[in-house]
């Protein structure tokens, strides 16, 4: 279910992340900047270094002890990993709501989205990106820094839009894609489900599911060189 505009930004008192590398440090910041508090960081990576030192880090495996200690409590969440692993966000995303967490929808107060833009439970809009008329985003997306998505693009649930990178409109790009750093994407392409397109690229023809391209133009990535 899609969330709209009116609905971003609009978080419980209290929030958690599960995910505790870069994107919860580039998450933070915009839940305190609208009146909210992060309680707790959560993460499946053993030894993984607590990236707040006033924010305590627990393992995944905890999160029911943990949830049964605050009940009754409203908590907002966000799934803070970046891809590949757009599915996992969206699988940790059901899990956190069967568990009573509210899913929330995130974007930077400099980020532009358009009035009618349509904008996925747990998506992350991250500062200075342009989402632009009659986009629709899916769930658990992220549109990073300084990127770009044009007009009437459709970006399915999981997708990582990378920073720099630009959808040049009507742009499709299914589940769990990934567009790296200041990729270009131009007008009416089509990227396949778990495709990735490298930084730098330059698209100008689909990409096949699964698919992984580099180069200007954008060509598919061998076996032997992914390998080396």
């Amino acid at each position: 279910m899609q969330r709209m505009k009116s609905e971003i930004n609009q978080f419980p008192p209290e929030v958690i992340f599960f995910g505790g590398t870069g994107q919860a440090k580039v998450a933070r910041p915009i839940i305190e900047h609208y009146g909210s508090k992060l309680v707790a960081v959560f993460d499946d990576s053993p030894n993984l270094k607590k990236p707040f030192q006033d924010v305590p880090l627990y393992l995944g495996s905890e999160l029911n002890e943990w949830i049964q200690i605050r009940k009754g409590l409203e908590l907002g969440f966000c799934v803070t990993i970046g891809n590949p692993h757009g599915r996992v966000r969206i699988k940790l995303h059901h899990e956190l709501e069967t568990k009573g967490l509210t899913p929330i929808t995130l974007a930077h107060p400099t980020a532009f989205i358009s009035k009618n833009a349509k904008i996925g439970a747990g998506s992350q809009i991250m500062a200075g990106s342009v989402i632009a008329p009659e986009v629709e985003i899916g769930q658990d997306c992220i549109v990073n820094t300084n990127a770009t998505v044009d007009h009437e693009s459709f970006l399915e649930s999981g997708v990582e839009i990378s920073p720099g990178a630009t959808l040049c409109g009507l742009v499709n790009v299914g589940i769990n894609g990934w567009v790296g750093a200041g990729a270009t994407v131009l007008p009416r392409v089509q990227i396949g489900s778990d495709a990735t397109v490298g930084a730098g690229a330059l698209v100008i023809n689909n990409v096949e599911r699964g698919q992984k391209v580099v180069g200007i133009p954008a060509r598919p990535l061998k076996a032997s060189e992914a390998s080396g």
